[in-house]
């Protein structure tokens, strides 16, 4: 049988069994019940709606940095706060991991957490060509949206990406020890190119890791931590695709 079967009771009191076919669209993944279906949608929904408040705020705060010269200066010319926002975020993920369930402290959690990453994003467009910014937002975009929908179609059809923790675990301590290396041995234009298209690999495979990671094992409370998580993984590959096409544009 392709299908599972859900129980409905007609008006004359009998049950009448109802076959769910696996192929259709609503079905996350083979083997899901009906109800946890539409539990684990309502549970996306929820989680993509605040990845999405995320997004148009990271894009307000961004923009108001880049078209605001003196908060672009206050910010470009002082180093010690521009190093303090940028450990920000990573003080925010404790109690943000502690709260996740404790509404609204979550949530002011969460709204901290975006501005601050979200005046470091401005920053690095503001210090970057236009012209530049705008294909990177494009190319996100696009490689977002397909990666999205692949996960979610490979997921109908039965596959598993969980094997990819590990992997994309230890690429991202490399990646962070090189970012360090980086700190006292700059690498030239090329060497950067190639680090920025390795870090866009890396948050390609993230996207598609922890896309299904919400699809099958985010906890229905989790729904903070699944949007922090993906807006991570989003904004890491907008800086990684900006970072290439500024060293080609070099």
């Amino acid at each position: 049988m392709n299908g599972y079967e859900r129980v409905s009771s007609t008006s004359s009191g009998k049950a009448d069994k109802v076959e769910v076919d696996l192929e259709s669209g609503d079905t996350l993944y083979p083997g899901l019940r009906y109800g946890e279906n539409q539990l684990r949608w309502g549970f996306i929904r929820k989680v993509y709606g605040i990845l999405a408040a995320q997004l148009v705020l990271t894009t307000v705060v961004s923009a108001f940095v880049v078209l605001s010269a003196p908060v672009n200066e206050l910010l470009r010319g002082n180093s010690g706060l521009l190093l303090f926002l940028c450990l920000v975020p990573f003080i925010l993920l404790w109690p943000l991991h502690i709260y996740h369930q404790k509404h609204p402290v979550n949530l002011i959690i969460l709204g901290l957490f975006t501005v601050s990453l979200s005046l470091t994003v401005g920053v690095s467009c503001a210090n970057t060509d236009g012209r530049i910014v705008l294909e990177a937002l494009i190319l996100t975009a696009g490689v977002v949206a397909s990666l999205t929908g692949y996960t979610f179609w490979a997921s109908k059809k039965g596959k598993d990406f969980s094997f990819l923790g590990p992997i994309l675990f230890t690429s991202l301590i490399i990646l962070i020890l090189t970012g360090l290396i980086q700190m006292f041995f700059p690498l030239g234009s090329t060497s950067t190119a190639v680090y920025g298209g390795i870090s866009a690999l890396i948050f390609c495979g993230y996207i598609v890791y922890d896309t299904d990671n919400l699809i099958k094992r985010f906890t229905y409370d989790d729904y903070i931590l699944a949007s922090a998580t993906l807006y991570l993984d989003i904004l890491n590959l907008f800086i990684s695709i900006l970072r290439v096409l500024r060293s080609g544009d070099n």
